[in-house]
């Protein structure tokens, strides 16, 4: 889900970037664009608006094209999806499309290969039995809902046990289990006792 808002935003951020001139302290001076060379469907995108196309930068030039270039080889399911999460989106309160935008910067500030890691974990998410999702999103509600001192105390734990060896992770789980079952066996013998 956050990865179709990520696309959500992209999209519209590159809308916003290709369709608003930058404040007039920004413009660069009106150049003449080396469009002539475009093929005759990328061209009708300048010779709509020729006057905002020379105030784009040559990067917002080149993203333009290769927006439209995207948009095009979508099919027409596709853009019918992105057009359904841009309705969505658009109908949002500010507060969450500002963090939606602000998630969609972060997300463009990490490496490229940072940004593959977790698109394979997204997608190896999305592999998951549903049941096993909705476990996993529990715990993670169940994390968010924690004070701030006890959440970071378990991000702690949880870091610690990242950098441990299979070996050592598999002596902790023995020892826990060992540790709850005679915890679970305590309980019974009081009860028995009190009978």
């Amino acid at each position: 889900m956050r990865a179709a808002w990520i696309a959500a935003a992209a999209l519209l951020v590159s809308l916003m970037s290709t369709t608003c001139p930058a404040p007039a302290a920004a413009q660069a001076p009106p150049r003449p664009a080396p469009h002539q060379a475009l093929p005759p469907d990328e061209r009708q995108i300048i010779e709509r608006n020729p006057e905002r196309w020379k105030r784009l930068s040559p990067q917002e030039q080149q993203r333009a094209l290769e927006n439209y270039r995207h948009w095009r080889a979508m099919t027409p399911e596709q853009r019918q999806a992105a057009r359904e999460r841009m309705r969505q989106f658009r109908a949002l309160p500010p507060e969450e499309k500002s963090r939606i935008l602000q998630d969609f910067q972060r997300w463009n500030e990490l490496s490229e290969e940072r940004r593959r890691e977790l698109q394979e974990a997204y997608d190896r998410f999305q592999r998951l039995p549903p049941e096993r999702r909705e476990r996993i999103l529990e715990r993670h509600r169940q994390l968010e809902a924690l004070p701030a001192d006890e959440r970071t105390r378990v991000m702690e734990n949880f870091e610690r046990w990242q950098r441990m060896t299979p070996d050592e992770q598999r002596q902790i789980r023995e020892r826990h289990r060992r540790g709850r079952t005679k915890s679970d066996a305590a309980p019974r013998e009081d009860r028995a006792r009190e009978r």
